[in-house]
């Protein structure tokens, strides 16, 4: 008799659905518990993003994320006009998911870098000297994007479109308690701040040294190199990072590893 892997979820509530659909299509038991929210952030700098947009004086816009998209386009009296004078710019996303938000809303995308990363993205984009790049993304993008640009020469502004935030969920005391009783075999992480919170939440139960040993038990799976670092800092060994930065890559290698 075959034993499914359990595996503990723990993305935005958003994401929730799809991920338990396609983990149990792979052959795995699911635990779900959102670890991060989005909630719409209109900062200081969206209205000179959106001026100069509008005005053609951008070269480049990068999207890291689906939400980026949804959230930006979310705060505008008049989409249709920001959208076409998004397809006379490059249009860059992060990865194919970005990408496919992008052109659900009639956005062209002129570049997607081979690793879905901010080190992807800056590793992209060549002869950008004096280019004026827009990027809208999350409260807690990698601060490697801006640097990465700007070291390049290039002119970067960054406007944040959505905030993330630590729900507040009676199943995440259930999920600390499934762990320490070990019943879940893997815990994807997909974000520093899901890392962050998931171990706020163990040190709030006074458990924290306990969870740390048990993870690294267990086998720890992570999407992208920021979310692997914080991992280590907490002292908890990686096992898993895929190649290719997306939740079902990571399931992937996850089943080929016989997690």
């Amino acid at each position: 008799m075959i034993t499914m892997k359990a595996i503990a979820i723990m993305r935005p509530a958003t994401y929730l659905s799809e991920s338990v659909k396609l983990a149990k299509s792979m052959g795995f038991n699911t635990i779900t518990a959102p670890m991060i929210d989005l909630v719409d952030k209109t900062d200081a700098n969206f209205k000179g993003f959106i001026e100069r947009v509008m005005d053609g004086a951008v070269d480049y816009v990068i999207f890291t994320s689906a939400n980026g998209v949804e959230f930006t386009l979310l705060k505008l009296n008049s989409p249709d006009d920001f959208i076409d004078q998004l397809n006379k710019l490059e249009v860059v996303a992060i990865g194919p998911k970005t990408e496919k938000a992008l052109l659900k809303n009639g956005i062209s995308v002129g570049i997607v870098p081979e690793s879905y990363s901010s080190e992807g993205l800056v590793e992209k984009l060549s002869g950008i000297e004096g280019a004026v790049i827009e990027i809208a993304r999350s409260s807690h993008g990698a601060p490697e994007l801006v640097k990465g640009l700007a070291e390049k020469g290039a002119v970067v502004h960054e406007t944040q479109v959505y905030e993330i935030i630590r729900p507040r969920d009676e199943r995440h005391a259930r999920l600390i308690q499934k762990a320490l009783a070990g019943e879940i075999d893997i815990f994807a992480f997909t974000s520093s701040m899901m890392v962050r919170n998931f171990i706020t939440l163990a040190d709030e139960m006074g458990v924290k040294d306990e969870i740390i040993r048990m993870l690294n038990e267990k086998t720890v799976a992570a999407i992208g190199k920021p979310t692997s670092r914080t991992l280590s800092g907490y002292g908890i060994e990686v096992k898993i990072m895929p190649e290719r930065y997306t939740f079902e890559e990571l399931l992937q290698e996850c089943k080929k590893h016989d997690c």
